[in-house]
């Protein structure tokens, strides 16, 4: 498996509110598959980052196609070489 991260641009009207839930569901599921690692959201300049796993560009850019909120979205998707944080270091040792 590879990771891509998707950046997306986004524009709302009332009928995107209405799909957010649908879309919070359809992410979710690719949260428990283990397909998205990470997914930020920002409103102040309407764009969404998406971290995923797959084999390849296009089935990335298949996972994000199937989301209500598709219609509403221009995006690009990037290959990642490295992929590190905070969440993938042991914890700290704490001594009692």
């Amino acid at each position: 498996m590879q990771k891509f991260q998707a950046v997306i641009r986004f524009t709302m009207d009332d009928e995107f509110m209405k799909l957010i839930p649908a879309h919070r569901t359809y992410i979710n599921y690719l949260i428990n598959k283990k397909i998205v690692e990470s997914y930020a959201v920002s409103m102040e300049s309407q764009t969404v980052w998406v971290t995923m796993n797959a084999s390849s560009k296009s089935e990335a850019d298949q996972y994000l196609s199937k989301s209500p909120l598709y219609r509403y979205w221009s995006y690009h998707i990037e290959e990642l070489v490295v992929y590190d944080g905070q969440v993938f270091r042991l914890p700290t040792v704490q001594y009692n």
